[in-house]
């Protein structure tokens, strides 16, 4: 049966073809582009906020003969990713400023937006899949494994898997550009994009600076106790790094913690990295209770195999152990558990345990 869509069209490929195949099935499609974000008073040259973005998604949605919103969304997405983003870096964390914006942008002030405005359901680019399975609505990787992102949705409700759509989850990224090359569509050989829309280059140290009200200098220690010297700032480290220490050393080092109270970064030997559990924060199950699993592949980064572990939970905390051998894991990023393709739950790293 038809029904209204409202469709997140961010100028790419992914989105123009989310259009194009609810356009195909007959459903009343608008496309809604979110500007996000201004860098003194000019959007950013690239990512899913720029000028030629907002003219591409224009551009697609007059070729599929849809109608199109823009939508100013510069102030929510300040205060719900910006703003935690800076905060996160200054306390120490590494964000992962795409799932707040999943949660808190996407599917909190535009999925509001969608369903106040006559929305039978809200559709976006990403590759992933929604099943309906055992009385669920399951959450699943893309068929195409390599562009998947169901990491970043773990946050999604219930209610939202019930009424959100994925066309483009179905599609191999190759068939998808087949797809809208056949159909005419402006975006169809258009680049990705592959950084943090709003950060340009990778200079997240600046970025965080120039919003920070002081930076505070501290001490660089090894895990054995002796001071190698000094730092800019806390932000400028997250656990796991290895590049740009400059610092000199009998071997390779690593940040093995960031404390921001004291303003200290601890580094040291690779397998000072290795946790055998850590804690997580906010967990969101997507299985129902007497369906959830005591044990899963857990994914902690955005482009890693998923490894096995044991799932325990705790007063307002879900802890995670490793099976195999001890992983490291970085404070601020998510942990996403799977059974085979279907996400079980995610939650926030909060740190490692001994």
């Amino acid at each position: 049966m038809p029904e209204t869509v409202f469709v997140a069209m961010s100028g790419g490929v992914d989105s123009s073809v989310a259009a194009l195949i609810l356009v195909e099935q007959g459903h009343r499609v608008t496309g809604v582009t979110l500007r996000l974000y201004d860098s003194c008073g000019a959007p950013v040259s690239r990512g899913c906020c720029a000028l030629e973005d907002a003219a591409d998604a224009r551009a697609v949605a007059r070729t599929l003969g849809i109608e199109h919103r823009v939508l100013e969304y510069q102030a929510p997405f300040e205060r719900e990713v910006i703003g935690p983003f800076v905060a996160a870096y200054a306390s120490g964390r590494t964000p992962n400023p795409c799932i707040a914006c999943n949660e808190r942008v996407k599917f909190g002030a535009l999925w509001s937006y969608a369903l106040t405005n006559g929305a039978d359901r809200l559709a976006t680019g990403h590759h992933a899949r929604l099943v309906e399975a055992g009385g669920r609505v399951d959450l699943r990787r893309a068929a195409d494994r390599d562009k998947d992102q169901s990491y970043v949705l773990f946050t999604l409700s219930l209610e939202q898997r019930k009424r959100v759509l994925f066309p483009a989850g179905d599609l191999t990224k190759e068939t998808l550009r087949a797809k809208a090359r056949a159909a005419g569509l402006p975006t169809a050989d258009k680049r990705e994009s592959q950084d943090i829309c709003f950060v340009g280059d990778g200079r997240y140290a600046e970025f965080v600076e120039e919003r920070l009200p002081e930076v505070r200098p501290g001490i660089v220690r090894h895990v054995g106790g002796r001071a190698l010297g000094t730092h800019g700032g806390v932000h400028r480290f997250t656990v796991g790094q290895r590049q740009g220490l400059g610092i000199p050393y009998t071997e390779p080092l690593y940040v093995v913690a960031v404390d921001a109270d004291s303003a200290e970064v601890t580094v040291g030997p690779r397998s000072a990295l290795d946790t055998p559990s850590f804690v997580t924060e906010g967990w969101n199950w997507h299985f129902p209770e007497g369906q959830r699993p005591a044990e899963a592949r857990v994914q902690v980064r955005y482009r890693q195999e998923p490894r096995p572990a044991r799932l325990v939970e705790a007063p307002g905390a879900l802890v995670v152990t490793w099976q195999a051998q001890p992983q490291c894991v970085t404070p601020g990023q998510a942990a996403v558990a799977y059974l085979d393709d279907t996400v079980v739950g995610g939650g926030w790293i909060a740190g490692g345990r001994a």
